[in-house]
């Protein structure tokens, strides 16, 4: 036990943090994991308030620190390490990505394919609260970096642009096929289903509409969740 994160980075060489602090206190939290030089910083906590997200999330970036979440299951690159609170016994060392808004998603998701036969390189929930550390972009990007990474599943949510934004980037930059699925259906407008960002406030923030522009980008869409893992083999075998 330590008093500072600082003396405990500083004693045990930690890369890594995982945060359970509550809302009032974990951007503190954040910007002292980061202040200490910890490169990794992982947020499970829901509902901080968004003010306190956007000095955060400033804050490690200019540390140059990343941050996972907040409000999200954390990563897991099954058989090598896991920064999170998923299952693991789910999980099947493999090379398919996963990356989600959702962590119970991401855990159907993940049963669905170690079913099918599909291992999975790293799983990251990279969390549903409206100001997040790391965007399905931004992941993307790694996966497409990572040479253990052959193909990518990626689970979103109404409300918000960061999956057409995502779509793009697939579209004009990504090399490996893309899975998609959008939650939140049959989610009324103006209504918040779940997740603080989980809000459809126009029609492009539809689960329809993110799906169909998922598609014209070329990612190969589901309607279900439950067609995940037969989509995948179909496609892959």
């Amino acid at each position: 036990v330590f008093d500072s994160v600082a003396e405990a980075q500083k004693r045990t060489g930690a890369n890594a943090s995982i945060l359970f602090v509550p809302p009032a206190g974990a951007a503190d939290a954040i910007m002292e994991a980061a202040d200490a030089g910890i490169e990794v910083i992982v947020c499970i906590t829901e509902g901080i308030p968004v003010h306190d997200m956007i000095r955060a999330t400033a804050f490690v970036r200019k540390r140059g620190a990343v941050l996972v979440g907040p409000n999200c299951p954390g990563l897991i690159s099954p058989g090598q390490t896991k920064v999170g609170i998923m299952p693991s016994d789910i999980h099947l060392p493999g090379r398919i990505g996963v990356v989600s808004r959702s962590g119970t998603l991401t855990y159907e998701a993940v049963d669905q394919l170690t079913r099918n036969g599909f291992g999975q390189s790293t799983c990251i929930g990279i969390g549903g609260d409206p100001i997040i550390g790391q965007t399905f972009t931004d992941i993307l990007k790694r996966f497409d970096a990572d040479p253990d990474t052959d193909a990518v599943v990626l689970i979103g949510e109404i409300g918000g642009t960061a999956e057409q934004e995502a779509a793009e980037y697939v579209r004009d930059h990504s090399r490996k096929p893309v899975f998609g699925f959008i939650a939140g259906r049959t989610a009324p407008q103006g209504r918040r289903m779940g997740h603080a960002g989980a809000i459809v406030s126009g029609r492009s923030e539809t689960s329809e509409e993110k799906s169909a522009y998922l598609a014209a980008c070329g990612i190969i869409c589901v309607d279900a969740l439950a067609a995940i893992g037969d989509t995948v083999r179909r496609t892959l075998s």
